[in-house]
């Protein structure tokens, strides 16, 4: 955690972005590391976790992160959890909370609203199109005998 920490001073001291730092460690290693790199890298998914999560699997080759746990110096935004959720992280744990982080100017808050809602309920429109063609497309994936088991 305190290596988190430390990348997530680095980071925002440098001027990249926020103060959010994060590891991923297997078996005591750190096998990935990253912190948010928003502002430097003009890209809003470089966040600690997902840096640090991307890193592990490049290290480790593959994209299962089962076995490893994340520290985080704060509580992951909803992006950043539904990353480790994919990665199938073991743990995490993490520094501040969302609403801490509310206070300083991230609020989370009205993301995680947003996620729970219907997708023609949300503030960004959605709407559904060419159904049927993405659906025969996620049929032929389905059909292929050597596909990515998630």
């Amino acid at each position: 955690m305190r290596r988190a920490l430390t990348l997530a001073r680095r980071g925002m001291r440098a001027g990249d972005g926020g103060p959010f730092g994060a590891v991923v460690v297997r078996r005591g290693v750190i096998v990935g590391e990253g912190w948010n790199g928003v502002v430097a890298r003009r890209d809003p998914t470089a966040h600690g976790e997902i840096v640090a999560i991307r890193a592990a699997c490049r290290r480790l080759a593959t994209f299962r992160l089962k076995g490893c746990d994340l520290y985080t110096s704060g509580e992951p935004c909803p992006m950043c959890l539904s990353a480790a959720y994919w990665a199938h992280i073991d743990r995490i744990f993490f520094g501040f909370t969302v609403a801490d982080a509310a206070r300083i100017g991230f609020d989370d808050r009205a993301i995680y609203r947003e996620v729970a809602r219907r997708a023609g309920r949300r503030a960004i429109p959605a709407a559904q199109v060419l159904a049927a063609e993405a659906r025969a497309v996620a049929r032929e994936y389905a059909a292929l005998p050597r596909r990515a088991r998630y």
